[in-house]
């Protein structure tokens, strides 16, 4: 981090962060977040093609947080990237705005640099991976409390608070989330196994069989999560951002594994531990992202993405009370309007008036019950 610090130190005119920050329950995390923008005097980033990419959500899965380091170190200039051509790469470039997590889970990194190499929870052992909304909570027979513990609530963590606001916010056309254990290309779903239906899908499976072929030298798995991997996971980031954030294009990727490591050598099975295979995931990885800069905007002009339900105009009531309100009318152009409203005071509110609600009644119901009882009686019989 200080070094990626010192680099957008180094390159004010195409790079920013900003530590972003929340807490819960005396829990308290934050994030940075790089964001990459040629020319910064253009800040209207509705205008252009939108990227947000996460890395280092699991802490045990170190090499994710290098990649990012790499992608930014390529942006900035600092290093290039082999057999490409610049003035073609910042042709791309100039359309785009990149948001680049480079490790959401930092108290889960901590605890993994302080030896707990296994760890894959944040600072208070939830899985940031399993605390989205989309089929949240549901435990498969195989659940494992350590590994999957999906916390007391939807967004129940700060992390996945703020990467909630990050993505409403930001928008993004695209999503990556970047893990490690395995080499795969995963579209949605993970808490099914099928993928979703349209032209749209065909056309993220098009780009990852691309991006197979080109990076992953075809030995990525590609399809969704949810029906690849060999079991279920509930509340993921990829299915909200796709089902509920509405991101035409949402993917997870698995760029390490190391299946002969023993389950107990997490460092080894999640990481590589020689400097060639570590320099080789790098540059694939990195240069399999300046793909998706290229040819994902070329994919999406390819085919007009509808939204797939009235979803688009106004969420249900349920994801209102879970936190925010979204509008919007069309995926380009058009007015968008995000209320970040939190869960927690839309709850108090919502007590707050049943408690006064059921206070007046009783109220009303007390005065006439004693303007009945303490009438005047009038004698039937006149004295």
């Amino acid at each position: 981090m200080k070094e990626i610090e010192a680099l957008v130190h180094r390159h004010p005119d195409k790079l920013t962060i900003e530590t972003m920050k929340s807490k819960n329950k005396g829990y308290a995390a934050e994030i940075p977040v790089v964001t990459y923008r040629r020319g910064r005097n253009n800040i209207d980033d509705t205008s252009k093609f939108r990227i947000l990419l996460s890395f280092g959500q699991h802490g045990r899965e170190l090499i994710t947080t290098e990649v990012a380091l790499r992608i930014l170190l390529i942006l900035s200039e600092e290093h290039l990237l082999p057999h490409m051509d610049r003035a073609s790469l910042n042709n791309t470039l100039d359309k785009l705005v990149i948001k680049v997590v480079p490790m959401e889970n930092l108290n889960g990194r901590r605890l993994v640099e302080g030896g707990d190499l296994c760890e894959r929870r944040n600072g208070r052992g939830v899985d940031l991976n399993r605390n989205w909304s989309v089929d949240w909570g549901k435990k498969e027979k195989d659940y494992d409390p350590y590994e999957e513990n999906p916390g007391f609530a939807p967004f129940s963590e700060p992390e996945t608070q703020i990467m909630r606001k990050i993505a409403l916010r930001f928008d993004p056309h695209i999503w990556v989330n970047v893990h490690s254990g395995m080499e795969a290309l995963f579209m949605p779903y993970d808490h099914k196994n099928t993928t979703p239906d349209g032209e749209i899908a065909q056309q993220m499976k098009l780009l990852l069989e691309e991006l197979n072929h080109l990076h992953c030298h075809s030995r990525c798995m590609i399809g969704s999560g949810g029906g690849s991997v060999g079991y279920l996971a509930h509340g993921t980031a990829t299915d909200f951002m796709f089902d509920k954030a509405r991101v035409p294009m949402a993917f997870t990727f698995e760029i390490y594994g190391d299946e002969a490591a023993s389950s107990k050598d997490c460092f080894r099975m999640f990481n590589p531990t020689d400097p060639n295979t570590f320099n080789r995931v790098l540059s694939d990885w990195s240069a399999a992202f300046f793909t998706i800069f290229k040819m994902g905007p070329e994919y999406l002009d390819e085919t007009e993405f509808h939204p797939k339900s009235n979803v688009d105009k106004l969420v249900s009531i349920d994801e209102y009370l879970e936190g925010y309100l979204i509008e919007r009318s069309s995926r380009y152009g058009k007015k968008r309007e995000v209320f970040d409203l939190g869960m927690q005071e839309m709850r108090t509110y919502f007590r707050l008036f049943l408690l006064s609600s059921v206070l007046l009644m009783f109220m009303f119901c007390s005065r006439i019950s004693k303007n009945k009882f303490t009438r005047p009686l009038v004698s039937a019989i006149s004295i």
